[in-house]
């Protein structure tokens, strides 16, 4: 039986840029219940950064707070259940210009939000597209952006970029147990850039275990076109 709505609303423009990581790097932050996953031997991070567009919280939406930029880093996990493996994420940092939405997913979810002054650029054009997101912290913008040619693609089975977006649900550790919800999307397609950087002072935004890995040449970039989602509502049940 699927669990009631808590959250419908588009994400457009994703930009993900996904690194390489050391897996003892990220084994302190995986939840009881989940264990890390591999795209072949390897784990990943990705900075990701999308446009929230016409928000819903049980079907209603909050003055001021429909349409927003998001950036997070994020990292993979999947939990074995009776009925197989559900891959999904954890965050490590999640960044939005609303105070209102910090306090609503932190309440509901136990999600790691911050609020910050935020803005983003999105160019397309027949030629292409580029895409910006960008946050102020400390008087200084910090930020990530790509360039890509042409037409979006449909993500190849088995790549990099099936991996990184074919996670469905999302786990939050809640002491010695974790707290699991779904996430509902179609297959996206995908724009791969010619260029794409991050721009932030790492250690600052997300701590020293992470400078080695985002201070690197990111494994993969791409700019996926997004679509309309669905975030089930979360029940006692679902715990790891």
């Amino acid at each position: 039986m699927q669990k009631p709505i808590f959250l419908t609303a588009e994400w457009r423009y994703l930009l993900m840029l996904n690194y390489v990581v050391d897996r003892d790097v990220l084994q302190p932050m995986v939840p009881q219940g989940t264990e890390l996953d591999f795209h072949g031997d390897r784990t990943f991070v990705s900075v990701v950064g999308f446009h929230f567009s016409n928000v819903r919280v049980f079907r209603v939406s909050i003055p001021m707070h429909t349409d927003f930029e998001e950036v997070n880093l994020r990292f993979y996990v999947r939990r074995r259940t009776g009925s197989g493996w559900r891959r999904g994420v954890v965050f490590v940092r999640e960044l939005v210009p609303r105070r209102a939405i910090t306090f609503i997913a932190r309440t509901f979810y136990g999600e790691p939000y911050s609020a910050l002054p935020m803005r983003h650029a999105i160019e397309r054009s027949d030629a292409g597209i580029r895409v910006e997101y960008a946050w102020r912290r400390s008087k200084q913008w910090e930020s990530v952006n790509a360039t890509a040619e042409g037409t979006p693609r449909p993500i190849e089975i088995g790549s990099e970029e099936e991996f990184i977006t074919e996670h469905y649900w999302g786990y939050t550790a809640r002491g010695a147990e974790c707290d699991e919800y779904e996430v509902e999307h179609p297959r996206w397609q995908v724009w791969r850039p010619r260029e794409a950087a991050l721009n932030a002072n790492i250690s600052e935004l997300y701590g020293d275990r992470f400078v080695e890995s985002l201070s690197a040449r990111p494994s993969s970039a791409f700019i996926a076109d997004g679509s309309a989602i669905i975030v089930r509502c979360k029940s006692s049940s679902d715990r790891c």
